[in-house]
């Protein structure tokens, strides 16, 4: 056992100790986060356009700040962007992440010095639950990769400004940059395919332990391996005992991706974003992620089915209920206020709070009514991949087919598979009643003859890489969207 694993275990064990405090007092402790960073702020522009002096609530913060996306911030952001400080908080942030947005463009969301810990140490503090549950610290003895963005910045207002991926990379401990692998030149490269390349020369002879990234783009790595050396993971990689994953659903692309590496290994699902790092697994039994309390955010929750009406119910932690569906607000000490980052997010315990991901609140199919979201398409599909055990996923989206040539209108499943299922018929039976049986407006327009069930298009190998290779988002932190209310990316997506 090296000396890393031997001093990981020690820290893993304190940092769990320090953990058990705020998960023990989870209403408390954020409680103060949301009276701290209040404090903090208030001599901001944005305190003080809001009151925030005045403000000696959990009400009156609800009546003093509203619900607000990228666009209700933006002003703000655009002043700090012309060099102003002490806007949002106080001083310059530290950083600007550079995101697509769906509705706004490019976004730039600031990244505060108070607020940058929150991105590394949830990530470091993530393994470290690994380790102390597991006992397993091994693969810390070996090389480490993360697939990620470019870490080169520019400066826009004087701020540095990147893809958050890239801003981690520089944060990465010292005593882990021995370990990692690619090369920092390596990472800089902006073109996906030449990248990973260049990733593959660089990592194929090395004891890799860890392996971190988007499953898709993940999966693309281990493909070219096998491409070639006709070998399993497993075999190119003896030492590969740890996948961290965040940004989709795992469970789609859970059997190809095992399949590849030819055996299980553990896997830790973080849930990271520009706007800040919500959650993590903490226990390999337990799908569900620890909502982190502690870290410098106020958590809002709005029942989804509110979230487009004029007075949303909003919510703090002490009151949400199990196995519903919250958009979620987050307020932190980087200077998002009120800020809908777009997911909805599920409670799966209340001791201690765990959610998962169940979808965008912007990301749904209601062209009839139905109101079909993203938990929804994905417990369906794992549920027919379940019946079909030799069906094997690549990628795969839906979209209304509003106004078909002949006969009623319908959902249009658009797949890439890696192994087709036996009986075609069958799996798509089998989708469709898994969806009948999770949403009943669906089921009633099926039922009424408003809608006919689902229609599945077979998708061409290499659809979905060729599709972000054509709109500039091939890897990286990039992926398709689950499902859409219009056909502009299926139309699109049928091209290849």
């Amino acid at each position: 056992m090296g000396i890393k694993s031997i001093l990981s275990k020690l820290f893993a064990a304190y940092i769990n100790r320090k953990d058990q405090n705020w998960i023990d007092n989870p209403i408390e402790t954020q409680e103060k986060w949301r009276k701290k960073i209040i404090a903090k702020a208030k001599n901001t522009a944005f305190g003080i356009d809001h009151n925030f002096t005045k403000i000696k609530d959990y009400e009156d913060y609800k009546n003093a700040v509203p619900v607000q996306d990228y666009e209700g911030l933006k002003p703000y952001i655009e002043r700090i962007k012309d060099g102003e400080e002490n806007v949002l908080w106080p001083g310059k942030p530290l950083y600007f992440a550079k995101t697509s947005g769906t509705t706004s463009g490019t976004k730039y969301i600031p990244i505060s010095r108070d607020s940058i810990h929150n991105h590394i140490n949830s990530a470091r503090n993530a393994i470290l639950a690994y380790i102390h549950e597991t006992g397993n610290a091994n693969f810390l003895n070996g090389k480490l990769i993360f697939l990620s963005g470019s870490p080169e910045m520019n400066r826009v207002g004087g701020v540095l400004t990147g893809r958050l991926s890239g801003i981690s990379n520089h944060h990465v401990p010292a005593y882990l940059r021995s370990n990692q692998l690619p090369s920092y030149e390596t990472n800089c490269i902006e073109e996906w395919e030449e990248k990973l390349d260049k990733i593959i020369d660089e990592t194929i002879d090395q004891p890799m332990g860890l392996i971190s990234g988007i499953p898709p783009w993940v999966q693309m790595y281990f493909d070219k391996i096998n491409e070639r050396t006709g070998k399993k993971i497993k075999d190119v990689f003896p030492g590969f005992s740890l996948f961290i994953y965040g940004g989709v659903n795992f469970e789609p692309y859970k059997a190809k991706l095992f399949e590849t590496i030819g055996k299980k290994v553990d896997s830790i699902e973080l849930y990271p974003a520009s706007e800040g790092f919500i959650a993590y697994q903490n226990e390999q039994h337990d799908n569900g992620m620890l909502l982190l309390l502690d870290s410098g955010i106020f958590y809002e929750f709005i029942p989804a089915d509110e979230y487009y009406n004029d007075n949303p119910t909003r919510l703090s932690i002490g009151k949400v209920e199990l196995n519903k569906n919250y958009a979620l607000i987050i307020n932190s000490n980087a200077g998002l206020w009120g800020y809908s980052i777009g997911d909805t997010v599920k409670f799966v315990s209340l001791k201690p709070y765990k959610i998962v991901v169940s979808g965008r609140i912007k990301h749904f199919i209601s062209a009839f009514g139905e109101h079909v979201i993203g938990e929804e398409v994905e417990k369906a599909m794992k549920y027919a991949c379940e019946m079909h055990p030799e069906t094997e996923i690549v990628e795969f989206t839906v979209a209304p087919k509003v106004s078909p040539e002949n006969g009623l209108p319908y959902h249009e499943w658009l797949i890439e598979f890696a192994n087709e299922p036996v009986d075609k018929e069958g799996f798509a039976k089998r989708l469709d009643q898994k969806m009948k049986e999770l949403n009943v407006y669906y089921d009633d327009l099926i039922s009424g003859n408003i809608l006919k069930s689902l229609v599945i298009k077979e998708l061409n190998k290499g659809s979905f890489i060729n599709y972000m290779k054509s709109i500039g988002k091939l890897g990286g932190q990039n992926k398709v969207p689950r499902l859409s209310n219009d056909r502009k990316i299926a139309d699109d997506l049928v091209k290849f």
